[in-house]
């Protein structure tokens, strides 16, 4: 054999075995997983190819010798392949994923806190909102009036007459107010959201427990409570917010009750 052609043979030969290793295949591959097999993905980032298992964990995807496949899915850690001979040979490939365990390192935000309230407050780098206390003007602190107890204090406060050194001041307001009745009218009015208040209180909290055992109808139960709102002491049991207290009053008012229907009945 001439030179040149034992040269040609080489070159033929090295082109067929190159030619033959760059050849594209449809690879067939399974995924082995813990759980769900459809839909994680698989790319071939060489080739740009895209495909998705099936819910048996199986594809197919063109590769060829030394391409990188990438197979993904959101609860699985991602694992690169790189095709090699024996897999281009076997024409088939079996993927095992784990599982992606997102775990977090300990982090503390901020100042640790104790479960005390005073001191935790203490430790906090929160700022208070401003209060009138700090621009030096007066303020009210109490307890946030209704409009009923927001209008008697306009018509009756201050004293009716203020007598200094220089001079003497009458309330004209304040005393026209008590003179056409208004000031009075307003304390009925007030007096009476504050015995509402309490009635609706103390029969939310006391009538299944004084009425359990007894099937009695629902208007007489109303009007008990009505009947007890007029006693001058409900008010007091009322702002003394005693539990124990209360119901023996209730009870009382109850035999009271009693006696008074059953001798309108009479």
């Amino acid at each position: 054999m001439r030179k040149i052609d034992y040269i040609l043979v080489i070159i033929v030969s090295i082109f067929t075995l190159v030619n033959g290793n760059a050849q594209t295949i449809t690879l067939k591959g399974k995924v082995i997983a813990s759980s769900d097999l459809e839909s994680i993905h698989v790319l071939n980032i060489t080739a740009q190819k895209f495909t998705v298992t099936n819910d048996k964990g199986d594809f197919e995807i063109p590769a060829k010798l030394n391409d990188t496949l990438l197979i993904s899915s959101v609860q699985y850690t991602p694992q690169n392949i790189v095709v090699t001979k024996t897999t281009i040979e076997m024409r088939s490939i079996v993927i095992t994923l784990s599982d992606r365990v997102n775990e977090l390192d300990e982090v503390v935000v901020g100042k640790i806190l104790t479960g005390d309230l005073l001191s935790d407050i203490e430790n906090s780098d929160a700022k208070r909102d401003i209060n009138f206390y700090d621009v030096g003007i007066p303020g009210y602190v109490g307890k946030p009036k209704t409009q009923r107890e927001r209008k008697l204090y306009e018509a009756d406060a201050g004293k009716s007459i203020v007598i200094a050194p220089l001079f003497i001041g009458i309330n004209i307001h304040k005393i026209l107010n008590k003179i056409s009745g208004r000031t009075k009218k307003l304390k009925r009015a007030v007096t009476l959201e504050k015995q509402d208040k309490c009635l609706k209180k103390v029969t939310e909290e006391f009538s299944d427990l004084l009425f359990e055992n007894y099937d009695i109808e629902a208007h007489l139960k109303t009007a008990f409570f009505y009947y007890v709102s007029d006693d001058p002491k409900f008010l007091d049991l009322c702002k003394a917010d005693n539990s124990l207290k209360t119901y023996e009053f209730l009870i009382q008012k109850l035999y009271s009750f009693n006696d008074t229907d059953d001798t309108s009945k009479d």
